[in-house]
């Protein structure tokens, strides 16, 4: 029922640094990570995950980590940023917003395996070339995150501009979405995904 590390961080980015950070940290969800993501569907990943049941693993430690990195730092700032008894914001480039959205969405396991467990019962291999409707699906998939994430991110973006109001209150917003990140870090490194990966129809 708890939001996910992608809409945490596109929460904390809406409200702490304004509608446009939030909505480029969708673009790299989207469509940064989504070529990727597809283009592993269409490759198969399934497959070899299956067979190398340890490269999962590896994957959610990498996002567990990032997930406590990110969290961490949403704190340290809340703290470290003041000026004059005022909440400065960090300023957040576009491009770090849509490498970190990229990286939080990629290093997500969950998002990997429902993609590979749900869009492969799709397929028909007498409707055509599986590769093709893999690659149609997945894209799908994405860019209905469009609508989902995106009005997240505007909504988040409109909440930050009422807080900004009370500096305060969007110093423990940043330090709440920062301990969420770090709780959900650790829950990712204490699930067990260890079984094996769905296997992708040919």
């Amino acid at each position: 029922m708890t939001p996910g590390p992608d809409m945490m961080l596109i929460v904390a980015r809406g409200v702490g640094q304004g509608r446009k950070v939030a909505i480029l940290t969708v673009v790299g969800m989207i469509f940064v990570s989504g070529v990727v993501q597809v283009g592993l569907l269409v490759l198969g990943l399934a497959s070899l995950l299956r067979a190398y049941p340890a490269a999962l693993l590896l994957l959610q430690w990498a996002g567990a980590f990032y997930l406590v990195y990110l969290g961490s730092r949403m704190i340290w700032a809340s703290f470290a940023h003041r000026c004059g008894g005022k909440i400065a914001v960090r300023a957040v480039s576009g491009w770090s917003a849509v490498r970190e959205g990229a990286i939080n969405n990629l290093t997500n396991p969950k998002s990997l395996l429902f993609m590979f467990a749900f869009l492969p019962q799709f397929v028909d291999p007498s409707a055509g070339p599986v590769w093709l409707q893999l690659l149609v699906l997945g894209s799908i998939q994405k860019l209905a995150g469009i609508f989902s994430l995106g009005s997240v991110a505007v909504t988040a973006g409109s909440v930050g501009q009422l807080l900004y109001r009370w500096p305060r209150l969007l110093a423990w917003q940043e330090r709440f979405t920062g301990l969420v990140m770090v709780g959900l870090g650790i829950r990712l490194l204490l699930t067990d995904n260890s079984g094996p990966a769905p296997a992708v129809v040919r």
